[in-house]
């Protein structure tokens, strides 16, 4: 199975871009993730970088699509955060999302894993096949029924995350898809909150629609992000992932 992996990551109205991506692959496995990092001054980037450099790294010493393995890759993603917040100052508080997919190219097959509320979206056909669910406020008061899916992204609490990496007290969350078959013509976006809370699903179904490679895809992202966005808005980051 083929494959096109294209980025995108920016820090838009904000002074510097903690957010980071990354991949791995030997050929057959195919790893890519988002990482968001939070804590201000110079803390999220750290935590986002430690994260990614852990999960990579884990992922290429033992390379598949386990449940158990991916829960065990952002664990100790999230331990590696720790140890760097002892290092106290800028880094005493950081934190960081993360969202990763493993893909096996052989076997057509895909997982995900995350912690916060960065995103993994798989569409098929042009329509949403299966979405990962935020580890967030406003997602615990839309499954109670409280909010619709609009309405939590634009909610003034969106922000408020229930589990990040650099989790010391034992309360992290961490969500592991079973596997899913992969078929041609799939597209994968993988995106930090600066892009889904601007845009919603439907623009992002919209732009993946209209769009004939994901290079056209993430232009069209990038586009509708800086149309939209608001003053002082968040980092962007992206990777798309097209399957034929």
């Amino acid at each position: 199975m083929d494959i096109e992996i294209v980025t995108l990551s920016k820090k838009g109205g904000r002074p510097y871009n903690e957010d980071v991506f990354g991949q791995w692959s030997d050929g057959r496995f195919v790893a890519c993730l988002v990482a968001d990092g939070a804590g201000g001054h110079g803390g999220g980037d750290v935590a986002a970088a430690t994260a990614r450099a852990s999960v990579l790294d884990g992922f290429a010493a033992a390379p598949g699509l386990d449940n158990a393995c991916l829960r065990r890759l952002l664990e100790q993603a999230n331990r590696d955060v720790v140890t760097r917040q002892a290092e106290g100052g800028i880094l005493a508080n950081m934190r960081s999302t993360l969202v990763m997919a493993a893909l096996d190219l052989r076997d057509q097959e895909l997982a995900w894993a995350h912690s916060g509320d960065s995103r993994a979206y798989l569409f098929r056909g042009g329509a949403l096949e299966a979405r990962t669910v935020d580890h967030s406020l406003v997602q615990q008061m839309v499954a109670g029924g409280i909010l619709d899916e609009e309405g939590a992204r634009l909610h003034p609490q969106r922000n408020l995350l229930l589990s990040a990496l650099g989790d010391a007290d034992g309360m992290l969350e961490i969500a592991v898809s079973e596997r899913m078959p992969l078929a041609a013509g799939d597209a994968l976006l993988l995106c930090s909150d600066g892009i889904w809370e601007v845009l919603g699903d439907a623009s992002l179904r919209g732009a993946l629609q209209t769009s004939r490679s994901p290079d056209q895809w993430i232009e069209k992202i990038d586009a509708e992000v800086k149309a939209r966005a608001r003053p002082g808005y968040d980092n962007y980051t992206a990777v798309a992932i097209w399957l034929g």
